[in-house]
């Protein structure tokens, strides 16, 4: 039964945060995720190491950010260096 309820709370919360993204951009959950969806993250590897990479970000992607009020992802996530 908590398992039912955490369950139900998860997605009522997801839910939630969905209606209050679409009331601040002033923008349908389809067209918020159509943009953020845009943004890949690479891995690159070569002999000297790994490295994972977001693309570059939209203006519509930076604009939904700064509305939601949410920090641009760093453009580089992860460096290894092989040894």
């Amino acid at each position: 039964e908590e398992r039912i309820q955490s369950h139900i709370l998860i997605n009522w919360l997801a839910l939630l945060l969905i209606r209050v993204a679409e009331v601040e951009t002033k923008q349908t959950w389809r067209t918020i995720r159509k943009t953020m969806e845009q943004m890949h993250l690479g891995h690159y590897s070569s002999k000297k190491g790994d490295f994972q990479q977001r693309t570059e970000l939209t203006h519509e992607q930076r604009q939904t950010l700064r509305i939601l009020g949410v920090e641009t992802p760093p453009k580089v996530f992860d460096i290894r260096a092989k040894t």
